[in-house]
């Protein structure tokens, strides 16, 4: 892969096009490695399909699975996920750049413009400096989050075991992927075994949030501190929107979703369902017992995902602010969509209608598919797309039921929302280029 990535002719193909490949090239390797008899506790080959189904969503930081993680891979399959996770959150092209920096070789202005398009980046300049802010920092944090749920885990299953579980858990959370071991307790039970332990509870979520608010923002945190009026106008919008989307459905939740537990678990289960929804993948409770409209916000949510440059999916929380202010401008009968004192570019609201339209569409369109197919009801079908497109791997308990043609449909979707729909339309699409000319300008009505 990395010599690939040097080669002079890949110059012939777009960054967008390097971003489809090198996803594509690390989602094969990795299936071959887990349908190898060793990454099997029952020393078998893989059937292709599980394995690439498997390998597709570590990859592409998901989570849903067609086999427990814990039960059915042994600790050489489990090694082969977790890594598909790590690098997969970070991104093959950063990966790939810190390797090449490593060995000395030379960086130039198309490496630069590559990694650019794969962090989601503003300016092409310091994309060296920066892909080793994102290892760093990544390898910080997962190394924190470890220490933090050693003494938990440490006690249910031992030092070394716990050692490996505290790692495992700390890196899926971190990378938004929802990957888990606590199958050897209850199958597919995620972290249901643990929804009372407030500590744990809490880690996860930290680790989930540092993950999915984006290495941009991380940036300038570091740069500025706790100044929040010298961030930029994307961290603003990113922790903000955030907050939001964390606080407001954790109330409804609270209110409507979990009103028999007693007050504790209420409020940590309300929190966690609203922060681990939104890409992470991890559950605390049943999901098949919640309400339709519970399942209905929950669609939403993972829909809206994390944030640019982040190790979550989704069209993205900036999307999703965007969209907002548009919509308020136009109340407003205002010119411009503005947000805290800046103008955003008209471009940026076209492009985020158009990701909106193609996240809907698609996830609309393969539920009713999968629905007609699987004769499952529509809201559970439209649950397990979203599931997918958002990255995130919370399922109704249908994923293992599936035939191959709606694993195949979960597959695209999840390959779709880790790169990105604009990534994929510019990697298929020829650019039209400038044209200077325009054409004639006439009215129609529209609402």
């Amino acid at each position: 892969m990395l010599r690939f990535f040097k080669q002079k002719r890949q110059k012939s193909m777009t960054s967008f096009q390097i971003i489809l490949l090198s996803f594509f090239v690390l989602i094969m390797l990795g299936t071959l490695l887990l349908m190898l008899p060793i990454s099997s506790n029952g020393h078998g080959v893989t059937p292709f399909a599980d394995a690439l189904f498997t390998a597709t969503s570590a990859t592409c930081v998901t989570g849903l699975i067609v086999r427990d993680t814990a039960t059915y891979w042994s600790f050489f399959g489990q090694v082969v996920i977790i890594t598909l996770i790590q690098i997969g959150g970070m991104g093959v092209i950063t990966i790939g750049m810190t390797v090449m920096r490593a060995s000395g070789m030379k960086i130039g202005l198309w490496h630069r413009s590559t990694m650019q398009e794969s962090v989601s980046a503003h300016n092409v300049g310091g994309m060296v400096r920066y892909s080793g802010f994102i290892i760093k920092t990544t390898v910080l944090v997962e190394l924190i989050g470890a220490a933090l749920l050693f003494p938990v885990f440490c006690k249910d299953f031992g030092v070394l075991k716990g050692l490996w579980y505290s790692l495992f858990h700390s890196i899926s959370a971190f990378c938004n992927a929802g990957f888990d071991l606590m199958g050897t307790r209850e199958p597919f039970s995620s972290l249901t075994t643990y929804g009372s332990h407030i500590y744990l509870n809490c880690v996860i979520m930290l680790l989930i949030i540092a993950g999915g608010i984006g290495f941009l923002v991380w940036g300038d945190l570091k740069t500025h501190k706790y100044h929040f009026k010298r961030y930029s106008l994307q961290t603003k919008i990113v922790l903000v929107t955030t907050l939001i989307l964390i606080l407001l459905p954790a109330v409804y939740f609270f209110f409507n979703e979990y009103d028999k537990m007693g007050l504790s678990d209420r409020i940590i289960s309300s929190f966690f369902q609203s922060v681990t929804t939104r890409t992470a993948g991890f559950n605390s409770q049943d999901l098949t017992k919640m309400s339709e409209p519970g399942i209905a916000i929950m669609v939403i949510l993972m829909l809206i995902g994390g944030s640019p440059g982040s190790t979550a999916g989704g069209m993205k929380t900036v999307t999703f602010a965007v969209l907002f202010l548009s919509a308020i401008t136009v109340f407003g009968r205002r010119r411009d969509v503005q947000s805290f004192k800046r103008r955003i570019a008209d471009d940026l609201v076209r492009n985020a209608g158009a990701i909106l339209f193609m996240y809907f569409v698609l996830t609309f369109v393969t539920g009713v598919i999968i629905s007609r197919t699987e004769q499952l009801p529509l809201l559970t079908c439209l649950f397990e797309t979203s599931s997918g497109i958002g990255t995130v791997g919370l399922t109704l308990g249908i994923t293992t039921k599936l035939t191959l043609l709606s694993k195949s449909i979960l597959m695209v979707l999840m390959f779709f929302g880790r790169v990105g729909g604009l990534t994929m339309i510019y990697a298929a699409l020829p650019s039209s280029g400038s044209k200077n000319s325009r054409l004639p300008l006439e009215t129609i009505s529209i609402g």
